[in-house]
């Protein structure tokens, strides 16, 4: 790699560079000429698989919320944390606010309901009902709505024992994780790359971790190590190339979610075409963009 070109046409030049993209955004931005590399040509089956987070504000604490990242129960919420008690940004002792990753989000990741097309009322009320059948003492289904205090309730608050929702967001991230379905994981390259001073990070990458936090920091712990190693010409693990797909290869194995696979344009991969958030890996809230 000589340099790396910004939109603007200035040129950042560097020892080593280090490529942290989503899997979908790393293949629309790969260049043509290294797509027929065998190297990244390994990488084509793999694609993100959709999410919806979510971050409700309630009107009042809830005592039974941790301090840390929360596994549901739940069929649709996977993971959630109190923001309030978890992250100083959010820090209120008196109000919580609930982030959570809504997932499975569409029928083809495993969802009963192609969660990602419905509306943010829908999405909301079906996660309401989720956290009172979790937290039943703490939140009823119909949060969202103001009733009349009820004579039975002894907690203070304008509303009885159970915490009202305040506000709501939700944003949809139509390639999310990389969907770690049987078969993807021959396809997973290493940090080191066939160009010498070019690297990859990404939860995506070969290590022990599926994709998550946890695997994003292995995967740039690892990449750091290659650096390292060749920035002092000590050796490396090597190149690991991924497994080269067939011409035409199913799509990560039937895990769709309205994105192209174009082979008029190899390089670019599953992507969302056009210039939204969600066209490079982004969230966006307020609706997904159709193409």
């Amino acid at each position: 790699v000589a340099a790396l070109e910004m939109e603007g046409g200035e040129r950042v030049t560097a020892d080593f560079y280090v490529s942290a993209l989503p899997v979908d955004v790393f293949k629309r931005l790969l260049p043509v000429r290294w797509a027929a590399d065998p190297f990244f040509a390994g990488i084509k089956p793999l694609r993100g698989v959709p999410v919806i987070n979510l971050q409700l504000w309630f009107d009042r604490k809830l005592a039974s919320s941790l301090d840390g990242l929360a596994f549901s129960r739940s069929p649709l919420l996977s993971v959630y944390a109190d923001m309030s008690r978890s992250c100083a940004e959010y820090a209120d002792d008196k109000r919580s606010m609930l982030e959570l990753v809504f997932a499975p989000a569409t029928i083809e990741a495993g969802a009963e309901v192609d969660w990602i097309k419905k509306s943010d009322d829908e999405i909301v009320d079906a996660t309401l009902g989720e956290l009172a059948r979790l937290f039943p003492k703490e939140i009823d289904s119909d949060a969202r709505d103001e009733p009349a205090p009820s004579p039975g309730d002894t907690a203070s608050g304008a509303y009885g024992a159970r915490a009202r929702l305040r506000k709501a967001a939700v944003v949809r991230v139509p390639r999310s994780v990389y969907a770690a379905v049987p078969g993807m994981g021959k396809h997973r390259p290493s940090q080191e790359t066939p160009y010498s001073n070019f690297v990859l990070a990404g939860d995506w990458t070969s290590q022990r971790y599926l994709g998550s936090m946890e695997g994003a920091v292995l995967a740039g712990k690892l990449a750091a190590e290659v650096v390292a190693a060749k920035a002092t010409g000590a050796p490396t693990s090597g190149v690991r190339a991924p497994a080269v797909p067939p011409a035409k290869h199913p799509a990560a194995d039937d895990v769709k979610s309205g994105a192209t696979d174009s082979d008029e344009n190899p390089q670019r991969g599953p992507v969302f075409a056009g210039s939204s958030p969600v066209a490079f890996g982004g969230g966006q809230a307020g609706g997904l963009v159709h193409n």
